[in-house]
């Protein structure tokens, strides 16, 4: 029985002055990229305001576990807003590229992480 593999991804890296957008490079929509960006960020101050609550003797275990929940929170926010900026430039827009079952495997795949 020939087992079953991951979607290989259609990304390509592309070369100086090839647009971003090609028939063998799909990248993240830039609205996309800067709403994740913004997302990680926040969840990196959160994880730092963990870090150096820890260094306090006193410090509440529920306070800390409240900050645990806002850091992924902000991570599930960041997942989301790259999820939907995939879906919206590249699943919704595979059957007009021609690559519509590739980008389902490759979203099948995907969802695995979030």
């Amino acid at each position: 029985m020939a087992k079953e593999t991951a979607a290989e991804p259609l990304d390509v890296i592309p070369t100086e002055g090839e647009s971003c957008h090609t028939a063998h490079h799909l990248c993240m929509p830039e609205d996309s990229r800067k709403r994740a960006a913004r997302r990680l960020a926040i969840a990196r101050g959160h994880l730092e305001s963990i870090r150096r609550s820890l260094e306090d003797p006193n410090v509440y275990c529920v306070d800390v576990l409240r900050q645990i929940k806002a850091v992924q929170g902000a991570l599930d926010g960041a997942a989301s807003v790259v999820l939907r900026g995939h879906l919206e430039a590249h699943v919704a827009t595979a059957a007009t590229r021609g690559d519509e079952k590739e980008l389902v495997e490759e979203l099948m795949d995907a969802l695995k992480y979030i």
